[in-house]
This record gives C-alpha cells, structure tokens and sequence, in this order.
C-alpha cells in the first residue's frame, strides 16, 4: 500500500470578528461542509466555502474515531466556538494519525455543527 502526501498552503490572516480582531489560518482550497451530520459517513456538504482555521486539535485514532461517530454530542471543548465570515467558517481543525483532518464549525454551540474532512 502506498501513501500520498498533499500539501495545502495555509495562509495566516487577521481577521475583525465580532467586534475583536482573530488570528486564523486560511487554506488555500475550499470545501463543502455538511450540516449537523450524525456521523462521518454522512460528511460530504455541498457547496464549497473558505476554510479558516482557528486552532488545531490532535487526537490518537481511537479518540478521532468516536468523535466521528457521534458528531452531534455535546463537547466542552467546542462550546463558543466556531462562526461564519461572509464566504467562509471559522473551524478548529482535526487531525490524528492515519485519519482525514476535520473542519468543524460549531457556530457557537457545542457540537459538530458544520463538518468538512480533508483526504
């Protein structure tokens, strides 16, 4: 089996939201984000948006793999984050070993309010 590599530029912004300037990363391809989907396999969307990504958070395998199969429970972690700019979501990104990253923008809440995966 063999492994391929993608890069995607990321490109740091200041961005004024909600009255306070944030610093978010943007990435350079835009992706269709799906709407308060119960699992992974229901991560597809439709229309592509901006991608800015807020912070990142690692997690092993496992951890990513329940994540991904309860999308819509609650977590403390996501609360208050998250938002929509216009063309784009402000997202914390997902990543683990072996596993597609995730944009997920909660849009205040505390849970996986809009998904979008990478690979």
């Amino acid at each position: 089996m063999s492994t391929m590599t993608i890069t995607i530029e990321r490109t740091p912004r200041t961005l004024n939201f909600d009255g306070k300037q944030i610093e978010v990363e943007e990435l350079s391809v835009e992706l269709p984000f799906a709407r308060k989907p119960c699992s992974l396999e229901e991560v597809g969307g439709y229309g592509n948006y901006k991608v800015l990504v807020t912070e990142t958070r690692e997690m092993t395998a496992d951890e990513f793999d329940s994540f991904g199969r309860t999308l819509l429970r609650s977590r403390d972690w996501l609360a208050g984050k998250g938002g929509g700019t216009g063309d784009g979501f402000l997202c914390v990104e997902i990543k683990a070993p072996g596993r597609p990253y995730l944009y997920i923008n909660p849009e205040g809440e505390d849970y996986a309010r809009y998904v979008a995966r990478l690979g």
